[in-house]
């Protein structure tokens, strides 16, 4: 037996320097900042104790049927980055993935399981190989191996525990790999949705900003997002006073519910102010004004059109009730012209009061025309006005609706 190989066969059976590569390994879950670097440092700390000269980890992907070899060094085969069809070859990998637990084949093993299948062998084959699953939640993700193309007896059935352990750690790294990764998807995804958001979005701590979304930069009319940068919440209140009250409120309704919701006049950068409504809800139920998440958005819009609905209503409300005055006018002009009648009849010889009673007619019939006109508006328009005014048009509007009814 060569120098070399006692070496190998002392590390397998050094016990203490096991339990430290263990330790060593379990530190690197935590410690590596990529599994290609805990890959790396797997590989070195295996090498105290075994020969890992040819090592490798393999993942399974069973909807291509294939093996991906994600860290592979090995003497004879060089590079490997992948075996396709894995089904229809006489591979140990695959053995060991249908198998679910760590298995050791000698070179005879492999050729007589080769020839008993008619599958083909991958690669050279070793000496001595040895295989352990890399699980996760019950499902076999993969496989970590070492082979010796130099000793056949270079490891021991125990060695299979030691690589089932470190099995263990790698496939704990690869879930918590995708975990961070898949984290950081919904992270991006999320930051997409705030950094577009047509609304005004921000992070507190302690009534200080934190983070702002863009539409926040155009809310207040800043242009950088570092203008709001740990900046107190009280540049965007009218007045120190109405910081302190709004702070107040928010306070005593975190004591109530989790959520609060407040209307309130803001500054924008320029001084000028808006009217806007404020959703806050905190992120730590303890100290709720530690963090506070909060969104803004411009009620001026709403705002103007509530008060354009009510001086509409209260318009539409004076010409309903001109409308019922004028009814009510045409009873009693109608019996002028009545009685204006009756009288020219009755003097007919008196010229002066015959024209007093004609002009009287005139005017009633023109109050009559004025009352019809008034009794069949319906609607309205506003329009400019000199001054920079608009007025309220109620001629214009309703005779346009009277000749689209008569074009229909």
């Amino acid at each position: 037996m060569s120098p070399h190989t006692r070496k190998n066969i002392h590390k397998i059976r050094d016990v203490h320097k096991t339990i430290d590569v263990m330790l060593e390994i379990a530190d690197a879950v935590n410690r590596t900042s990529s599994l290609e670097n805990f890959y790396k440092a797997i590989h070195n700390s295996l090498s105290r104790i075994l020969n890992v000269d040819n090592f490798f980890i393999a993942i399974f992907q069973p909807d291509e049927d294939r093996i991906v070899f994600p860290y592979y060094t090995d003497q004879k085969d060089g590079s490997l980055t992948c075996i396709d069809n894995i089904s229809r070859t006489a591979s140990l990998t695959a053995r060991v993935i249908k198998a679910g637990k760590p298995l050791m084949f000698s070179r005879d093993e492999m050729y007589r399981y080769s020839e008993q299948t008619g599958l083909p062998l991958v690669g050279t084959p070793s000496l001595i190989w040895l295989g352990a699953p890399l699980t996760i939640k019950g499902s076999v993700m993969g496989v970590i191996a070492v082979q010796s193309y130099a000793y056949e007896r270079m490891y021991e059935e125990s060695d299979l525990g030691i690589l089932n352990i470190v099995a263990q750690y790698i496939a704990l790294a690869i879930e918590r790999k995708k975990s961070d990764e898949a984290y950081k998807k919904q992270r991006k995804i999320l930051e997409k949705i705030l950094e577009t958001s047509p609304i005004g979005i921000a992070l507190l701590e302690n009534r200080v900003f934190k983070w702002v979304n863009p539409e926040m930069l155009t809310l207040f009319g800043y242009e950088k997002k570092e203008e709001f940068q740990d900046a107190s919440v009280a540049m965007i209140y009218e007045s120190r006073e109405e910081f302190m009250s709004a702070g107040e409120r928010i306070y005593s309704g975190f004591t109530h519910g989790g959520r609060i919701e407040i209307e309130t006049r803001l500054r924008r950068k320029d001084g000028s102010t808006f009217p806007a409504n404020i959703n806050i809800s905190s992120a730590n139920p303890v100290s709720p004004m530690s963090w506070i998440i909060a969104t803004f958005t411009d009620l001026s819009g709403r705002k103007q059109a509530e008060e354009e609905k009510i001086k509409n209503e209260k318009l539409q409300g004076v010409i309903e009730m001109a409308g019922a005055v004028c009814h009510e006018l045409n009873q009693p002009l109608q019996a002028i012209m009545g009685y204006s009648d009756l009288i020219m009849m009755d003097h007919e010889n008196d010229a002066q009061l015959i024209k007093d009673l004609q002009a009287i007619g005139k005017q009633v019939e023109r109050i009559a025309r004025i009352t019809s006109r008034l009794a069949s508006i319906t609607s309205y328009k506003t329009v400019d006005y000199p001054g920079n005014r608009k007025i309220v048009d109620i001629w214009g509007s309703s005779e346009s609706k009277q000749e689209l009814k008569k074009q229909h």
